[in-house]
């Protein structure tokens, strides 16, 4: 099967490293593996699996990607039963509703056999936008993931697949920020992200810490006319943030890699976007960043280390070390690609807690 061409008139997104498409058959095969599990386990923690992998091959480690599955598929539960079926005609009624999370998966499922991946992604982006907090941003970022996997090679059965997992994640697990009032606007965007008020109680689950949001920084100024500009400043938005966990991870090192790779991966699906969404997904994204960073970020900053090796041999470092949330954060710091970028890869090394 030959790739999916992208809509007219997108290109690439610049900042990311070269695209290569996975040769061995092992991606496919791991998304085979993952595709009988949910997307959660004890209740609501995301199954990070089909992300990993997929960063995993992307930076050359397909060789581990079975080991690494085996170990990180003892955590992960069975997809839930189906109940009632989504269709055009109720899906308003069953969005946010994590019981219908097989229903969803199944719904997409049917979208994506119909049609066109990225007709369906077109139709349901601007619908899910709202809710990119939802699951903590995993949602999101697995969509992300998937898209460039099939932006970058052939549209397989597992790969289209992958992507109506992450559809129907994102739709079961919506969740709209609350209201939100406008703060003094910020120049850029790693002012912005300094300027974002903590939430009043640090503690407890994310769900009850972005309930506490009420304001954040103006950031852009303006809404970009120029989808362009929108692409632009959600590329200053993922480096802003992946800079900033080498300064502030480590008030939580798991939770705030999410201010880096939410943004990221909105940035990864805008190329099989029609432009006229680029600009609210700059605006959807923002909002997710602030929002980690708010719920999770420490109130100073800490020195840190300048990267002492490669990109390549961060990433087989983080690889080696195993935990989820750290293969994927280096994924996106090396998209990024400056010194700071990889100081903060290797910052994540440093403060999560190896999994292998």
């Amino acid at each position: 099967m030959a790739p999916a061409p992208a809509p007219a008139g997108t290109s690439a997104p610049t900042g990311t490293t070269a695209p290569t498409d996975d040769t061995t058959g092992t991606l496919d095969e791991a998304l085979e593996r993952l595709h009988a599990s949910g997307p959660e386990r004890n209740g609501w923690l995301s199954n990070h699996a089909p992300m990993a992998v997929e960063a995993l091959v992307r930076h050359g480690q397909a060789p581990i990607v079975h080991r690494w599955l085996d170990h990180y598929g003892q955590k992960l539960e069975d997809m839930p039963d189906p109940s009632s079926r989504v269709t055009a005609a109720n899906w308003r009624e069953a969005l946010g509703d994590p019981r219908r999370i097989a229903d969803w998966t199944e719904y997409f499922g049917r979208e994506t056999a119909e049609r066109p991946w990225w007709d369906v992604l077109a139709e349901w982006w601007p619908r899910l936008l709202p809710g990119i907090a939802a699951g903590a941003t995993h949602p999101v970022i697995r969509v992300g993931h998937s898209v460039r996997t099939l932006l970058v090679g052939e549209a397989t059965a597992p790969r289209v697949a992958e992507l109506a997992h992450g559809l129907g994640y994102w739709a079961a697990r919506h969740q709209p920020l609350p209201a939100l009032t406008a703060l003094a606007p910020a120049p850029d965007a790693a002012a912005a992200l300094e300027a974002v008020p903590p939430v009043p109680e640090q503690s407890g689950g994310i769900r009850d810490r972005l309930a506490q949001l009420t304001a954040f920084p103006v950031w852009p100024r303006r809404s970009p006319d120029d989808p362009d500009e929108a692409r632009t400043r959600l590329e200053e938005l993922v480096r802003a943030a992946t800079h900033r966990f080498a300064t502030h991870g480590h008030g939580e090192p798991i939770m705030l890699v999410h201010a880096a790779t939410a943004p990221n991966a909105v940035l990864r699906t805008l190329p099989a976007l029609p432009r006229a969404l680029w600009a609210p997904s700059l605006e959807a994204a923002w909002a997710a960043s602030a929002a980690v960073t708010a719920a999770y970020g420490p109130a100073e900053a800490a020195p840190y280390e300048p990267a002492d090796a490669s990109a390549d041999e961060l990433f087989a470092r983080a690889a080696a070390h195993g935990d989820d949330h750290t293969i994927k954060f280096t994924d996106t710091a090396l998209d990024v690609g400056d010194a700071t970028a990889l100081a903060a890869a290797l910052r994540s090394i440093e403060l999560n807690p190896p999994a292998l």
